[in-house]
């Protein structure tokens, strides 16, 4: 079986004077910088030029506690602890728990007898 031929998508029409319309502009070369998707706007990805002060999280503790339900809590850190509560009393201690941890995580604290790379 064959598909029937289908007509072109596009037609050349002509002015209203006879005359063909102009042809297409000829692509023109790239000169200095490539354009982007609008006046002003960068295309390369640049490094972000705020600098910090050298300090980033390490522990986060997420706390939960909606109006009329059960309060949940949880406290994770980089060094590996993951820890999570439910209830009032649960998640307090909890965030007793994760304040404590700020004075013993080995990330926060240098160790001793750690030689410099």
């Amino acid at each position: 079986m064959t598909a029937p031929s289908r007509p072109p998508l596009k037609s050349i029409t002509r002015a209203p004077n006879g005359q063909q319309h102009a042809d297409p502009a000829a692509a023109r070369t790239a000169v200095g910088e490539p354009k982007g998707v609008a006046e002003g706007v960068p295309i390369a990805v640049r490094p972000d030029p705020q600098t910090g002060d050298g300090r980033y999280p390490v522990a986060w503790l997420h706390v939960c506690a909606p109006r009329g339900a059960v309060p949940t809590a949880t406290s994770k850190c980089l060094c590996g602890r993951d820890r999570s509560a439910v209830g009032k009393a649960r998640v307090l201690a909890l965030i007793e728990d994760h304040t404590a941890h700020r004075d013993e995580c080995p990330l926060r604290i240098p160790q001793k007898g750690r030689t410099a790379a």
